[in-house]
């Protein structure tokens, strides 16, 4: 897992976008929905689509995780 450190600027600008801006819940939910239909669609497009699929890969999985963090989906209680 990568240590990079945000610049003040660029935490102070997220922390306004998502405190300000977004509802966490809905901004999970359509995280979860695009997610959802880019994978659908790059199924049925092609089985055998030459695409990076690594980076197909690390996108959903870290717009999964932002999804996670703004509203735990799977919450165990």
């Amino acid at each position: 897992m990568s240590t990079n450190t945000l610049s003040k600027e660029t935490e102070l600008r997220l922390a306004d976008f998502f405190n300000n801006s977004v509802d966490a819940k809905f901004m999970a939910k359509t995280i979860r929905q695009v997610n959802y239909m880019l994978v659908l669609s790059l199924m049925r497009e092609c089985e055998t689509l030459e695409i990076d699929k690594r980076s197909l890969e690390n996108g959903f999985y870290w717009l999964n995780e932002l999804a996670e963090i703004l509203n735990p989906y799977l919450n165990v209680e």
